[in-house]
């Protein structure tokens, strides 16, 4: 089976690079999974993919080495295991509240006796190889989106839980559990110490915590802290950003 990279980067000891995608395209995922990033996410949650894009986003990141990742809507096995048939190698689940319910995003993941996974994994066969049912129990990471308060109550038994391979950090929602604003790359100090509190508790289980950020600077700053993997743009934000920049200059110079 093909390695998965995240897994070889955290073996390693090496920080993974996140990018995202909130353009619903195979040519857009094409092109941000020749940028350079280690791994790149399908955004079902908040993203204007539908279940139907998955396949020819994947198949356009899938002529890179960058690793196919995608977030599902929601905790719901069928969706977890479609993402995974279509060549996902990563599942982020959102809104993780309990150790049960990590449970049953881990099962989504594994094939049995370990899991509930159904076999049939269509075109993940033709991506990951003809021996992809007998290793994709080892290789596919599966990652708890910690963001609610319930959450955070339960994070040590959420750690905890078998087969989990990390954490990840929903700063908006986070920033909503906390009382606070949502906002990207959130630099007050209950919001840092909290996303500490999660790395401590992940590393302390023996897995990885993941921290998604906005820009570069304050992505960097989250490799120093620790964290095993970094969200660090999506097309949506660089497209505005990009196009902002050049209005605003040409505004600017013209006057």
């Amino acid at each position: 089976m093909r390695p998965n990279k995240i897994k070889q980067m955290w073996r390693e000891g090496k920080c993974v690079t996140l990018g995202w995608l909130s353009v619903s395209h195979g040519f857009t995922a094409e092109v941000m999974a020749r940028l350079g990033f280690d791994a790149l996410c399908v955004d079902l949650q908040h993203g204007t993919a539908e279940m139907r894009d998955v396949a020819p986003m994947l198949q356009a990141i899938s002529q890179t080495d960058t690793v196919p990742v995608v977030r599902v809507a929601w905790n719901e096995p069928a969706a977890i295991m479609k993402a995974l048939d279509l060549g996902a190698y990563a599942i982020i689940v959102p809104l993780v509240n309990t150790a049960e319910e990590a449970a049953m995003a881990v099962a989504a993941c594994r094939y049995p006796p370990v899991g509930m996974r159904s076999n049939g994994p269509v075109r993940a066969s033709q991506y990951g190889g003809s021996d992809y049912v007998a290793n994709a129990n080892n290789e596919i990471v599966v990652m708890a989106m910690i963001e609610t308060k319930q959450g955070l109550a339960n994070l040590d038994a959420i750690c905890a839980t078998p087969g989990l391979d990390a954490v990840y950090i929903g700063p908006a929602d986070l920033s909503f559990a906390l009382g606070l604003p949502p906002r990207g790359d959130n630099p007050d100090p209950l919001h840092m110490a909290t996303c500490d509190k999660i790395r401590d508790t992940a590393h302390k289980a023996g897995i990885k915590c993941v921290m998604h950020c906005a820009a570069a600077p304050f992505a960097a700053g989250a490799v120093k802290r620790g964290f095993d993997m970094v969200m660090l743009t999506s097309d949506l934000s660089c497209m505005i950003a990009g196009a902002r920049a050049q209005l605003e200059e040409l505004k600017a110079k013209s006057k």
